[in-house]
């Protein structure tokens, strides 16, 4: 049996880690597109129907943001093709409270994976935009490193003529992406971590790999802060090229 006798940095990062993300950190739903692509939640809105709790998510695809790994050169960026499709705007679920209990009971295969029940809907026209860029390869199995991201808009937001264009399939790709502007930003963001000053941690022993505070009657006192650091992700803002007004 092996004992060692110190203050774990790593126990303590992740004692402040469930700590803070008890206290600030909301649940999000994973939403997706109507073509499979994530889309971030932005309201909702909750009622009671034949004794069911159901929250509508208003899901507001039409976004010109994406984010690529901050490795990434922008120089690679390079657009690929536009296409009409369409996407979902509200997500629906439903809580049927006697159901869920059941299924989290173990008594039903699958369990509590399909509770809540989540629906799509509000399909709507929208304009994809496709984006590739180099970067580094995700695994050494993997190998290569083509990446592509979408950027969406409504409509309204192109000008006649490239919907135009795009419908009738009579524009190259070279004449397509000039119809649209990238610029690329690393911006500073707000990361959580524990104030080493104002924090005191127990002593303790890992015993075969279990933590054992020295004294069991002490408590770790994580005193958390906020620091700015340069993101992980570069932002990319994709916005159409509108012709200038001949007035």
């Amino acid at each position: 049996m092996m004992t060692s006798t110190y203050r774990s940095p790593q126990r303590r990062c992740m004692i402040f880690a469930l700590v803070s993300l008890g206290i600030i950190a909301r649940p999000l739903l994973a939403q997706k597109a109507y073509n499979g692509s994530p889309q971030p939640p932005a309201s909702a809105a909750e009622s009671v129907e034949h004794g069911e709790g159901v929250q509508i998510e208003d899901l507001h695809p039409f976004t010109h943001f994406a984010s690529i790994p901050a490795s990434t050169n922008p120089a690679t960026i390079k657009f690929e093709k536009v296409k009409a499709t369409k996407v979902y705007t509200r997500l629906r679920s439903t809580m049927d409270i006697d159901n869920c209990n059941e299924l989290r009971s173990g008594k039903t295969p699958g369990g509590s994976m399909y509770c809540p029940l989540m629906e799509d809907e509000s399909a709507a026209p929208v304009y994809e935009v496709t984006y590739s860029y180099d970067g580094e390869p995700l695994s050494a199995k993997t190998g290569g490193g083509y990446f592509t991201f979408h950027v969406y808009f409504h409509p309204g937001e192109l000008s006649p003529a490239l919907r135009r264009a795009i419908s009738e399939h009579k524009t190259d790709r070279a004449e397509l992406a000039t119809n649209f502007n990238v610029t690329t930003s690393r911006l500073p963001v707000r990361v959580a971590v524990t104030d080493e000053s104002q924090s005191t941690f127990c002593d303790g022993n890992y015993v075969d790999g279990e933590w054992a505070q020295t004294d069991p009657n002490c408590k770790d006192k994580i005193i958390g802060k906020f620091v700015s650091e340069r993101s992980g992700y570069r932002t990319v803002r994709v916005d159409p090229v509108l012709p200038r007004d001949s007035h």
